[in-house]
Parts: structure tokens; sequence; C-alpha cells
């Protein structure tokens, strides 16, 4: 038996009644230690090649091997039992000798303690039976909102052993702050506000992880809640949150930048002229909703909504083919016309087999090329879990162990693809299909590895079951509490601009969301609509909190993840190109494809466009939302300069409008059709005199009129949607 301790034992040596030394354990305190004083860190020492010749595995997933590494290589000369402080394990880190780390280790301290009396005792593992840790608890244990000046709370963690008994660690815990701008956590865990916000204390010890969210509150001075309007259960639980943390909420946007805005999101495009200028003058209250409706029912929204898919299905034709490419955009954009649920859409992919030009769902597993691939694209997409972390160690930042990664990479495992090329009287078709045997091997253990599950453990699947369908029926059941999450934050992100929970598929304990119940209520909804995507959508493009202006005021200016106010966004590539079409009347013309393709409705990328390449088209070459670039760069402001694209389209003489000069309109008439095809408004006064002063002293018409849309396109009001 060992018992953890508290203080090192130079503190009770000093102690009067003399007491049989306690027994050091590598396990338990340790390996802790050096994990708390980051010695086996990715970038020190737990790298995988190590450091200086020293390796240990990341965050002492390994004990066998660290224990090894400690006191056999270098011939024995990292722990010296006879002599502890010669140890290199003590010299090095405490910088009596050069340690490239700096002071890792301070002499005296109490981790320089435990290392010392642990060699004096022998360095040995833990004896036989020594109780393993099987989880560990944070006191307080939900989540904490803090107002100044009472902002500084302590910490207390409790880890859990196999005997049943419970023992102090926060000493031996390492704590880490999620946003070292909002909260501050020192090596005892004593946590305290730095500003207004939210963040999060993640805490591990050993393989254990546990975060905790804390919510720090500044009053406002004056601050008074006014009960703004709320038209749904969105606006109810994102008002609770703004109110907390005293933010109020931008009031609604204007008719013309809602329309403008819903356009974008659900179809790509921008609507023309006669249809902004209808829904400005409809003054009856529910048009909004019924504009909604009318989107979500177009084939344009089917078109839309099934490239964004196909970024995350990585559907090209490096991966796919051509033809595979032409039957799975057909696949995705009829599951969104049909408005398909989400746990069929998630289940047809992931239990698909048989040819990949003909069963398109198939292609799922021809973008997965191998079971690694399709564990880590299916927890990415639909568990909105970044598992690859798992794959060679325990997961740095969660829950995951490599044991899980195995686990569930069985159900995969027997997943056969077989490619057809014309040797084989194909076409470059993969069948797939699966194996009746075939077991996945530890790759650390050697051990054979059954299918395991969260939430359930090790499964056992009847011989000739396909072991996909019973993932698949865990993915998608109702009390899954990530698959539902995941979808309902995708959604959200496509619409607001980010996630409730950011980046979208990085849902970990210590990443928490911005708005727990809001997530929940939205899960929720999903869940007993049978998971239906249109009504989801519905319920957010109805709320006040999706319709707010993106204007913000003095009292939430300083909110930038609550949805106190709506986030201004730069148009994706596709959105930007077909907008500069949209306002010239000049269709782009895509390799391959018929004259007239919008962008928005784009199969596959076009790689070798340099408008499209330069605003962030990614070549969905991953999983990740993240591919796709979003931040503005240097070569886009080019593209408008002096690209080939947007001046080829201004100085053509079927442009709209030098077919309107030719048709004799005037010059208001023009520029009033310009700024409501590229703004769905009319122009102010102001920018109408401005425009026809400039038109009316150039030499040339047509060049001026060039000018002003060129000024347009360049405007963040026409790249951005607001």
């Amino acid at each position: 038996m060992f018992f953890l301790r508290a203080m090192p034992s130079a503190l009770l040596a000093a102690t009067a009644v003399q007491a049989a030394p306690q027994l050091v354990s590598f396990q338990h305190e340790v390996l802790p230690v050096l994990t708390r004083q980051g010695c086996n860190a990715g970038t020190c020492h737990g790298s995988p090649s190590g450091k200086g010749g020293f390796a240990l595995s990341l965050f002492a997933f390994d004990a066998v091997a660290d224990h090894a590494s400690l006191t056999r290589d270098l011939l024995g000369r990292r722990v010296d039992i006879f002599n502890p402080e010669l140890s290199l394990i003590l010299r090095k880190p405490s910088t009596e000798l050069a340690h490239r780390g700096g002071v890792k280790l301070p002499k005296g301290s109490p981790e320089y303690g435990i290392l010392r009396d642990w060699i004096e005792q022998g360095a040995g593992k833990d004896p036989a039976g020594t109780p393993r840790c099987e989880g560990i608890e944070v006191t307080p244990s939900t989540a904490v909102t803090l107002r100044w000046p009472r902002h500084v709370q302590q910490l207390r963690v409790t880890a859990r052993f196999g005997d049943g008994s419970r023992r102090n660690i926060t000493h031996l815990s390492q704590f880490t702050s999620s946003d070292e701008a909002i909260l501050e956590v020192d090596r005892v865990g004593k946590v305290t506000g730095r500003r207004h916000g939210q963040a999060a204390v993640m805490v591990r010890y050993l393989e254990h992880v546990a975060a905790l969210p804390f919510t720090f509150v500044k009053p406002v001075p004056g601050f008074r809640w006014t009960n703004p309007p709320v038209a749904n259960y969105i606006d109810t639980l994102v008002h609770a949150k703004l109110r907390e943390l005293e933010f109020k909420p931008s009031g609604l946007c204007a008719d013309s930048e809602f329309l403008r805005r819903v356009y974008l999101d659900l179809t790509g495009m921008l609507p023309d002229a006669a249809e902004a200028a209808a829904f400005l003058a409809n003054e009856n209250p529910g048009k909004r909703a019924r504009l909604i409706d009318k989107l979500l029912a177009s084939p344009e929204h089917a078109v839309f909504w099934a490239q964004h898919w196909g970024d995350l299905l990585r559907v090209s034709p490096t991966k796919l083919r051509s033809m595979g490419v032409e039957v799975m955009n057909r696949w995705l954009v009829n599951a969104m016309a049909e408005n398909m649920p989400h746990d069929q859409f998630a289940r047809a992919l992931i239990t698909a087999s048989g040819d990949t030009f003909v069963n398109a769902p198939a292609n799922y597993f021809r973008s997965a090329s191998s079971r690694d691939d399709a564990l880590e694209t299916t927890t990415q997409l639909f568990l909105g879990t970044r598992l690859a972390c798992a794959k060679c160690h325990n997961h740095p930042y969660d829950r995951w162990t490599q044991d899980h990664y195995y686990g569930m990479g069985a159900f995969f495992h027997r997943v056969k693809r077989i490619e057809v090329d014309n040797k084989k009287g194909g076409k470059g078709e993969v069948l797939v299909g699966t194996a009746i045997e075939g077991e996945v091997t530890h790759p650390r253990t050697g051990h054979k590895i059954a299918p395991w599950l969260p939430g359930r453990g090790e499964v056992t699947v009847p011989k000739g079951t396909d072991r996909r369908k019973i993932f698949a029926d865990w993915l998608t059941h109702r009390d899954n509490p990530w698959f539902g999450r995941t979808a309902v934050n995708r959604i959200w992100a496509h619409l607001m601009g980010r996630g409730i929970v950011q980046p979208v598929d990085d849902f970990r304990d210590s990443n928490p969301p911005v708005n727990g119940p809001l997530l929940d209520a939205l899960t929720r909804d999903f869940a007993a609509h049978g998971f239906d995507r249109s009504h989801l959508i519905r319920v957010i493009l109805n709320s006040r909190t999706y319709q707010a202006s993106s204007r913000t005021q003095r009292s939430n200016v300083g909110d930038l993840i609550l949805f106190s106010h709506f986030q201004p966004r730069l148009l994706t590539a596709e959105q930007l190109l077909d907008a500069v079409c949209r306002v010239t009347g000049l269709p782009e013309k895509f390799d391959g494809l018929p004259a007239g393709t919008r962008a928005t409705a784009l199969p596959s990328p076009q790689m070798n466009h340099a408008f499209l390449r330069a605003f962030g088209q990614p070549a969905r070459a991953t999983a990740c939302t993240c591919e796709r670039s979003t931040e503005p760069q240097l070569s886009q402001a080019l593209e408008f300069l002096r690209g080939g694209l947007v001046h080829g389209k201004l100085e053509s003489s079927d442009n709209r409008f030098r077919k309107a000069l030719d048709a004799g309109s005037s010059d208001q008439g023009i520029v009033t059709e310009l700024y409501w095809m590229a703004y769905s408004r009319p122009p102010s006064q102001e920018e109408l005199t401005v425009a026809i002063q400039h038109i009316a002293q150039a030499v040339d018409r047509s060049t001026a009129l060039a000018d002003v849309c060129w000024a347009i396109f360049n405007t963040n009001e026409f790249m951005f949607q607001n």
C-alpha cells in the first residue's frame, strides 16, 4: 500500500514524531511530477524523438517505457540509488548541470523531493496489486461564475482509486488555462480572473483530464437589463448569457441586410434587383419568415448546401475520379433537396458498400482510404472530435486514450476497397465491402483490440454482422451526447459565422461551449424533430439573434463570441465570384461544366482558377473546415486591383452597365441598379450624388461606370456578409 504525500520529505523529516518513510509511487507520484514540470510534454522529452537522447512517453501514457528510460538507459546514469543527489534526472532539471530546458525542478521544491526520495528508495516500480487511479474529480464540480472583486477560486483535485480510496492530488496535478487573457491558474490550482469573459481550466493527472468552465464578470457601471423582445427560445437563452455578462443585444438588421444575408446563407447567391425592391416594399410583418421558407425549398439551397458537405466529404477528382464526383454530388444535392434526416444521412455514408460509380455513399470509404482515415474522418464529422492525436499516444487535451482510438478503429478495420482499373475491365471505380474476419492489433502492447464505444465499453458483435452497422446504431441514437450537438454546432456556425463550440470539430472538456444551455436546447429540438435539418435552420433564421444588426453598441462592442450582434464575415470564394458575376451580368465559365454553372454549384474545386484559389477555395484534401481559408489575404486585394477576372468583366462590352448604356439608360438608373444588385438596396442620396458627379466629369461614360462598379466591389458591404 502507498500513500500520496502532500509534503516533501524535507518537511516530514522536521517533524518531532519519527515515522517509517512512505513509499513513493512511481505511477502515481513520479510520473505526475514529470508531467507537472513539463518534462514529458511534446516540446520536451515527450516529443517522438525525445530531447538530448532522453525520451519519455507523452504525458506519461507508457509507464513501463518511462521507467526503463529513467532507470536503464544511459547505463543507468539518470538515477543513482547510492547517491540520489548525483542523479542526472535531478542535476539537469535543477540546472546543477547545463540543461537546455532551463530550471524545471528547483532544488528544495516538493517535486524535487518526490523524485529524490523515489531514487533513494531504489527507483523501483510500484508493488504488484497497487490500485490504479480510475478517475479524478475537481472541486468546485460545476461551472463557476465569479464577479469582481471576488474573482479568485481555489481548486481541489481528488483521485479515485480501484480499491475505493480517494486522495487529494492537487499538488500533483497540472493546471492549464484555455485563455490566459481571461484567467490565470497557478501551480497549486488557484484561479484568478484577469478580465471579463469565459474560459476553462484544464486539469491533468496521468491520463485523466477534467475541465472546469469559468465566467468572470466585471460589473458595468450603470448597466440595466431592459428585457429585449424575443422570437423563440434561442433569443431567451442568448439573452440569459448576455445578461449574465452584462452585454446588451443589438436591434434587428434592416430588411436589405436580412435579405442579402439569408440569400447568401441559404443559396450562396445575391437576390436580383427586382426581388430586393419587392421585398423592401412589402410591409407584411411575416415576410421574413415566408422568405426563409421559400429559400429552404429552392433548388439553389440544395445545391449550395451540397457544396458545403462536398468540402467535408472531400469530393474531388483526386480522391474519387470524375465519375465518382458526379454521382456523389448528385446524391448530396438530392439529400439536401429531400431534407434527408441527419441520422439517415450519416448512416448511409458510414455503412455504405458497393461500386463507387453506382452507389454514391460508398465514395465515403474511397475518400477515407484506410481504417485510420475512416475513423478520424467519422469522429471529426459526426462526433466533433479530433481523434488523430490518440493514434500514437493518449490525447494531450482530451479524455481519449490510445486504447480508445484502436477500439473504435476496430469498427472500420474490416472495410475492404478494391480498385477496378482498365486492366481489370473497369473504369477506375472502387468496390467497397467488408471482410468476415480481421482484428486490430494494438501497436504498443501487441494485444488484439475488441470493438469499443464511448459510454458502452467493449462491444460484442455477432459473427457475420457488419461492425459498421453497430457503430452507426450507437452514433445516431438520440441519447448519443455527441452526434446531435456536433450537427447542431455545424449548422449554427454556417449561419452565424462561428460555432457555439469553436472550432466546430473540436469538442472537448477544455474547449467548452460559449453557451451550453443554448447548445443543449438546440440539440434537444433537433433530435425531437427527427434530426430535421430544415427545421433547425428555420428556427435559427427566425430568431432575433440571427436577424440582429451587425452594428455594435457601446453595451456590446466588447463581445465577439456570445452573439449579441451579427458578426460580419468575408464571403466564401464561390459566393464572391458569383456576386461579381451577378452584378456584372456575366456568368463565369468553368472547365468541363455547362455554361452558366455558378461557382456555388461547383461539384468539385476548380484548382486552376486563380480567383477562387486566392479567396480560399479548399482543395478538399482533409475533412476539416479549417482547410477553407476565411482570413483576408494580400492576394485577394490584388485580384480586385489588377486581377484578370474582375477587370475582364468590367471591360466586357456584354456586361450589365455597358448594355444599359447601349439601351439608353440614364446614369442614375444604371448606378441605382448596380446598388440594388450588389447591396440589395438603393444608393443613398450621397452615394448617388458622388457617382453621378464622377460620371459627369469623365471623358468616357462607360469607363466612369466601370470605376463606380469597381468601387462597389471593393467595399466591405459587398465583400462581407453583414
